[in-house]
């Protein structure tokens, strides 16, 4: 039976459920000081409720891409939106520290299920010449999720506690699986033997190098227990990676879950180095801030969050513009201006955290890390995708998810293990600080504060750094060229389609259908 698709309609569908994981990503960090205090623990502790999400998205997305190409990305997309609807449901209603962190690792599962599809499917329905504003969308959503996080957690805080955080994420879970079941299309299908030494090896390479860098401090970066230290768990972590590689590039019964062969493309690697410091960054710097704005000048989860106000509106009034014009310009300048305001913007942050600045000058740097957002996103994704190969497209978008939530969990270590640092440095005694020291509303003593608001101004420094040298790779894009191989999407029998989706200055209403005939999974 032929089934009608519009692309957009499409796209739509798999944003809503692509946005709503991307924000549990940050929507956490403005909540910390209320975790903190409610479940009575310390900042190491509630920095893992952060980091199980990140670890167990990060960790499986190479399979789920795969997962995606073998069984259809709708199938697996709607799966891991029902495990992740269910997991937010767990960590509303968790009651402990650990419940939390192990719902919020189930709730990463159910995430790395969904997003490589989103990826996927859009480097299928669109062919490259027409990617540019869809991509823009699928950028622009990524950008702004890491904005509205903060704000909505904040909001949803202060109204309704920290619990809702999560539980708003089942009433939008269950509408994103009913529009995506109506409209995200079935695609044709390919085998796959799965790479699975390559899980292990990958998985257990990870936990250790993040769970090493993380507890480092804990541990004073010695002996954690009997003849295991922190810095033998980090060594190790990277001699499984590096193993993990070299496996990658000589088994041969199976299809390896890192096809070496992708990154001959420049642009794809270079991208998918850029987006890995990207995510960095993004993570680490949401962090210092909120606890300045809560801890130091006293604002509540929804005035903290409303500091990021000009980054969010900036970001997503213009991010679709540069969407729309990657069709027709190259994207490497509108990127590395934009990772050069990210680095800019972090930087200005740095020099005015002080217990008294005025206000309406930390709304600047949020402004400026708008224009960042609304210029880095779209044009490295677009880049890293547009010369994949329809075959490869489950393959790669899992590459490239993968290398931005390795850089994001990277992050989120690295900050914790440097706020803590800095905070020992600057308040001796405070490195670990709970939740009773973090209430809403209520300021440190004014002989602490500036202690304290250097301590998150050095830890700004790190992120500025890293996006300078995300600026710099992206700066070594290779001008892009007409792509080859692509023709009309392919339905799920393997017939070709019908019309292609609207080009980027069209509305994306009045795309034309595309005709899917025979649209079952084989």
């Amino acid at each position: 039976m032929d089934t009608t698709v519009k692309p957009w309609p499409a796209l739509w569908s798999l944003v809503i459920g692509f946005f709503m994981i991307l924000i549990d990503t940050t929507i956490v960090s403005v909540a910390n000081p209320a975790i903190m205090e409610g479940l009575a623990t310390d900042i190491n502790a509630v920095i893992w409720v952060t980091s199980a999400y990140l670890l167990a998205y990060a960790v499986p997305l190479l399979i789920t891409g795969r997962l995606g190409d073998r069984f259809g990305p709708k199938n697996i997309y709607l799966t891991g939106l029902v495990v992740f609807t269910a997991a937010s449901a767990w960590c509303g209603l968790s009651t402990s520290i650990g419940m939390l962190i192990v719902a919020r690792a189930v709730q990463g599962l159910g995430a790395a299920l969904m997003a490589p599809q989103t990826l996927s499917v859009i480097t299928r329905i669109f062919p490259p010449e027409r990617r540019g504003a869809a991509m823009g969308l699928w950028g622009s959503v990524a950008g702004i999720a890491m904005l509205v996080g903060p704000v909505a957690g904040g909001l949803l805080v202060d109204g309704l506690g920290w619990e809702w955080i999560f539980f708003i994420n089942v009433p939008v879970g269950i509408a994103g699986f009913i529009l995506a079941a109506i409209y995200v299309p079935k695609l044709k299908t390919h085998s796959h033997r799965f790479d699975i030494p390559g899980v292990i090896l990958s998985a257990v390479g990870m936990f250790l190098l993040v769970f090493g860098i993380q507890e480092g401090e804990t541990y004073d970066w010695g002996t954690i227990v009997g003849p295991i230290s922190v810095w033998s768990l980090i060594i190790a972590g990277i001699v499984v990676l590096a193993l993990f590689v070299v496996w990658q590039a000589v088994q041969k019964r199976s299809e390896p879950l890192l096809p070496l062969a992708l990154f001959r493309d420049r642009n794809f690697s270079l991208a998918n180095t850029a987006i890995s410091l990207v995510g960095f960054t993004v993570t680490c710097m949401s962090l210092p801030l909120v606890f300045y704005f809560q801890i130091v000048r006293g604002f509540t989860p929804t005035q903290s969050a409303l500091m990021l106000v000009p980054m969010a509106v900036i970001a997503g009034g213009l991010a679709p513009v540069v969407g729309r014009a990657l069709n027709r310009v190259d994207p490497r300048p509108i990127a590395v201006l934009a990772l050069i305001f990210l680095a800019a913007g972090l930087a200005w942050y740095a020099l005015l955290l002080h217990a008294d600045t005025p206000v309406w000058m930390l709304l600047l740097p949020s402004a400026l890390l708008g224009l960042a957002n609304a210029g880095m996103w779209a044009p490295i994704s677009n880049t890293a995708t547009r010369n994949l190969a329809p075959k490869d497209a489950g393959a790669g978008s899992g590459v490239f998810n993968t290398t931005r939530q390795i850089g994001s969990v990277l992050g989120s270590a690295s900050i914790a293990v440097l706020i803590q640092a800095r905070l020992s440095a600057e308040l001796p005694g405070m490195g670990e600080f709970s939740g009773s020291e973090a209430s809403s509303g209520q300021s440190l003593p004014a002989q602490l504060q500036d202690g304290f608001s250097t301590a998150m101004a050095q830890s700004l420094i790190m992120p500025a750094i890293v996006a300078l040298v995300a600026a710099v790779v992206v700066f070594f894009f290779a001008r892009r060229k007409a792509a080859t191989g692509w023709s009309a999407p392919q339905a799920a029998g393997g017939a070709p389609t019908g019309a292609v989706p609207a080009t980027a200055g069209e509305a994306p209403a009045a795309a034309a259908p595309v005709r899917v005939e025979n649209a079952t999974e084989r």
